[in-house]
C-alpha cells in the first residue's frame, strides 16, 4: 500500500494543476468568444484523443513496463501546455493555440490512465480495492474541490499564464513520484512474443463481452458518463449568467467536498458487500440532484444540490470498478481498462459535443422571455441567459434515473457479485 500511495500523492499534486487548467480555460474560452459552444468543443478536444487512444495506451500497459509508461504519458503531456503557454506569451490570443495545445496534452495524457488504473491491481490486494478506489477519486475530486478555487483567486489578480507554469510544475513532482517507485519494484520485462495490435484488442474486448455483467456495466457507465459530460459542460456558462468567475470557482469547489466526503467514507470504511444495490441507488440519488441544480437561480439551492450531487458519485465509480476489477485478470486489465475507457467516456464525447449546440441554439432561445417555453416551464425555473441550461439538466436528471432503473436492476449485474462472494467464502474454508 506504501508504494501505492506515493504515486497517489503524485498523482493527488498532478490533477490539482490540471484541475486549475480546465477551469481557466473554460472561463477563458467563454470570456473570450460568450460561446457554450467553443466550451463544449474545447472540452470535447480535452478528452476525445485520450478516449480514442486509451485502448492503445492499455495495450502498451500489457506490454511494457506500466510505471514507465505513466511517467512517459506525464512529460510528454505537458508540451502541450507548454505551447498554449509559448502562443499566450508571445500575443497570439485566440481559439486556435488552445484547440492545438488542448489536443497534443490528450493524446500524451492516454499513456497514463491504462497504466494508472492496471498499477492498482499491480500494487494491491483485492480487500483493498475498494479503499484505492475511493483514494483515486479522492485525486480526481482534487480538480473540482481544490482547483477552481486556487484558479479563481488567481484570475482576480493575473491570467492564465501563471496557472499553465502551475500546472507544468505539477506534473514533474508526478514523475518524480513515480520514478521512485519504479526504482524500488522489480522491473518487468518487454513481453518477447510478436506485437498484434488487433489481436490484444480483440483479446481485450473478448473479456468485456463474453461476461453479460461486465457488458451491461460498460454500458451503464457510458450513459453515467455522458450526463456526467453535461453537467461538466453546462454547469460553468449557466453559473457564469449569474454570478462572475469568483463566484464560479467558489461553486466548484465548494460543490466537490461532497465528493471528498464520499471518496473518504469509502476509503476508510471501504465497501463490503451490496455493491449492485449501492450502485442502483447512487444512480437514481444522481439523477434527482442533478436535475434539482437546473431548477433554481439562487446560488445557495444550486449549491447544496450540487453538493448532493457530487457526494453520491464516488459510490457509483467505486461499485463499478470493483466489480469490474475483480472479473477481469490482471494479465489483460490495461488494454480491458483502456477499452473501456473508450467505451464509457463515448457517453463523454456526445455531451460535450452536442451539449453547447442545443444549448445555445435550441434550449437558451427557447426560455428567453419571449421564448416558446417561457410562459409554460419559464414560469417555474424562470426565464433569461441560463435558463436553457437549466431545462437541460433537468431533462438529463430524469433520464439518468430511467437508465438507472432499466440497466442497473440487471441481473447478470447482480452475479457478479454473488460470484465474488462465494469465490471469497470458498477461499476462507480452505
Amino acid at each position: 500500500m506504501k508504494k501505492f500511495m506515493t504515486i497517489w500523492a503524485g498523482e493527488l499534486i498532478s490533477n490539482i494543476g490540471s484541475g486549475m487548467t480546465a477551469f481557466a480555460l473554460s472561463v477563458y474560452v467563454y470570456q473570450l468568444t460568450r460561446s457554450v459552444t467553443w466550451v463544449s468543443i474545447i472540452t470535447l478536444l480535452a478528452y476525445l484523443p485520450t478516449i480514442l487512444l486509451n485502448p492503445v495506451g492499455g495495450i502498451l500497459a500489457d506490454r511494457f513496463d506500466r510505471r514507465l509508461m505513466m511517467i512517459c504519458g506525464d512529460l510528454l503531456s505537458a508540451l502541450g501546455l507548454l505551447y498554449i503557454l509559448i502562443s499566450i506569451q508571445t500575443g497570439h490570443i485566440g481559439i486556435v493555440p488552445i484547440v492545438i495545445g488542448v489536443t497534443i496534452n490528450s493524446v500524451f495524457v492516454s499513456l497514463l490512465d491504462p497504466s494508472y488504473r492496471a498499477t492498482v491491481t499491480d500494487l494491491l490486494t483485492e480487500e483493498e480495492y475498494a479503499k484505492a478506489s475511493g483514494l483515486v477519486q479522492m485525486v480526481g475530486n482534487a480538480r473540482y474541490l481544490i482547483s477552481p478555487a486556487i484558479a479563481g483567486v488567481i484570475l482576480g489578480f493575473s491570467d492564465i499564464r501563471v496557472i499553465l507554469i502551475i500546472d507544468i510544475s505539477t506534473i514533474f513532482v508526478t514523475v518524480l513520484a513515480v520514478a521512485s517507485v519504479r526504482r524500488t519494484i522489480q522491473k518487468v520485462k518487454a513481453r518477447q512474443d510478436k506485437f498484434s495490435f488487433l489481436k490484444e484488442l480483440k483479446e481485450g474486448m473478448q473479456h468485456i463481452v463474453k461476461d453479460k455483467g461486465v457488458e451491461s456495466l460498460v454500458l451503464l457507465m457510458a450513459f453515467m458518463c455522458f450526463f456526467i459530460g453535461c453537467v461538466q459542460t453546462l454547469m460553468i456558462p449557466m453559473v457564469l449568467a449569474i454570478g462572475s468567475v469568483k463566484t464560479v470557482g467558489f461553486m466548484e469547489s465548494v460543490s466537490a467536498i461532497g465528493m471528498f466526503v464520499g471518496s473518504v467514507v469509502i476509503s476508510i470504511l471501504g465497501i463490503k458487500k451490496h455493491y449492485s444495490k449501492i450502485l442502483m441507488v447512487s444512480l437514481i440519488a444522481c439523477g434527482c440532484f442533478m436535475a434539482l441544480i437546473g431548477t433554481s437561480t439562487y446560488m445557495a439551492f444550486i449549491l447544496i444540490a450540487s453538493i448532493l450531487f457530487f457526494a453520491t458519485l464516488p459510490f457509483v465509480n467505486t461499485c463499478a470498478d470493483v466489480l469490474i476489477r475483480v472479473s477481469i485478470p490482471n494479465e489483460v486489465q490495461g488494454r480491458v481498462w483502456g477499452l473501456i475507457s473508450l467505451l464509457t467516456q463515448i457517453g463523454c464525447v456526445i455531451a460535450y459535443a452536442t451539449c453547447g449546440i442545443l444549448a445555445d441554439h435550441v434550449f437558451e432561445p427557447m426560455m428567453q422571455e419571449n421564448g416558446v417555453l417561457a410562459n409554460s416551464i419559464g414560469k417555474v425555473i424562470g426565464t433569461g441567459e441560463g435558463r436553457g441550461i437549466g431545462l437541460m439538466l433537468i431533462i438529463a436528471g430524469v433520464l439518468m434515473i430511467i437508465v438507472a432503473l432499466v440497466l442497473g436492476s440487471r441481473k447478470s449485474i447482480r452475479e457478479i457479485e454473488v460470484i465474488k462472494y462465494e469465490y471469497e467464502l470458498k477461499n476462507v474454508e480452505e
